[in-house]
């Protein structure tokens, strides 16, 4: 699940040098972002704002997907959605493969400039029951808006055993070694279990559709707006995408804005309520809703500390997350389906009255 030294490391002096080449650009300001494995740059050059996005090399050696991937985001800016798009650089061409060495011989790593979007990351935002209803409707515009796109390589979405799709929670099996000792390993088996026997046996009547699949807290941006709240203005990393099901989104959407809110319990109704404003449930997804949340958890936390065995460099980094979502994870299997579906459905319905 993970290969030394495919994450790239460009020195500031390689981006520019990069961006010059390829676009002709000459940047006045370039500054590293946050990635979890490919590796991106802020660039102010002539004018204009950019993120230089370097690929890994495992992800640079599926330039079809890629490609996909760029024009799922033009083809949601196009219809409305505050995607980023790429630029094409002096060919025309809105990828290359370029061979570089950062300090462990030379790689290959696809290389895109996008637009750089305006805004912070929703985790340092206080998420009010509005902006959460924002983010629900949102995730589902962006989904429904998804389903119209056509393109000759959208059988590359069929990620068979892809680890992070909802459809494949049980691949977590493989890796649920890393909590040995843990008394958290039992509970994530048990909730793998429900999953297998209740959900699987209903997925016939979820809706089908291409998923984002990773909605989460540091990937969607946020300003504020002449009201005094947020509104949302950015959309970011499209490498989770996946054929999927409408329910899968709205699961991920909920686990994510859980980890980052006070009282995470609350989170699933506005979240629901901005959902269903634009993608009511049938009753099979309202009823395998809250175990798909928990296997949302199950795969971020079993990945985590799987990672963690392979990279304890970034152990700290990588359990920060991890640690508030096994007390969310504890108090929801405390509460029990019954209550948390409650408790959200009840808090939605209100929502959608006093909208």
């Amino acid at each position: 699940m993970s290969v030394k030294h495919a994450q790239p490391n460009l020195s500031q002096s390689q981006a520019s040098e990069l961006v010059k080449r390829l676009y002709g650009l000459t940047t006045s300001e370039v500054r590293s972002l946050p990635s979890y494995d490919d590796q991106n740059f802020y660039v102010a050059a002539e004018g204009g704002e950019y993120v230089l996005k370097i690929m890994n090399t495992e992800d640079s050696k599926k330039p079809d997907l890629i490609e996909l991937q760029t024009y799922a985001m033009s083809f949601l800016h196009k219809n409305g959605l505050p995607a980023q798009t790429a630029l094409p650089n002096t060919s025309g061409q809105l990828m290359t493969l370029e061979e570089i060495d950062c300090g462990y011989g030379c790689q290959k790593y696809l290389v895109r400039l996008l637009t750089y979007l305006p805004g912070t990351t929703i985790s340092k935002t206080p998420l009010t029951p509005q902006l959460l209803f924002e983010a629900g409707k949102t995730a589902a515009k962006m989904d429904k808006t998804l389903e119209k796109m056509d393109h000759p390589n959208l059988r590359l979405l069929e990620r068979e055993n892809f680890i992070w799709s909802l459809s494949s929670v049980a691949l977590l099996d493989a890796y649920i070694h890393a909590l040995d000792g843990d008394p958290l390993q039992e509970l994530i088996k048990s909730v793998i279990r429900q999953y297998e026997t209740y959900v699987v046996p209903r997925r016939s009547n979820f809706r089908k559709c291409i998923n984002h699949g990773d909605f989460n807290d540091l990937n969607v941006l946020v300003q504020p707006d002449e009201s005094g709240g947020y509104r949302i203005t950015g959309i970011l990393d499209f490498g989770d995408m996946n054929s999927g099901y409408y329910i899968h989104e709205l699961a991920i959407t909920i686990m994510y804005m859980m980890t980052e809110h006070p009282e995470p319990v609350e989170v699933g109704g506005p979240v629901l309520a901005g959902w269903e404003s634009v993608l009511p449930l049938n009753e099979v997804e309202r009823d395998c809703l809250y175990l798909l949340v928990m296997s949302r958890f199950c795969q971020s936390l079993v990945i985590a500390r799987y990672t963690v065995t392979l990279h304890p460099e970034n152990a700290e980094y990588l359990m920060i997350s991890s640690r508030r979502g096994v007390a969310i994870f504890s108090q929801l299997l405390e509460l029990g389906k019954e209550r948390v579906e409650k408790l959200w459905f009840e808090s939605a319905a209100q929502f959608g009255g006093s909208k």
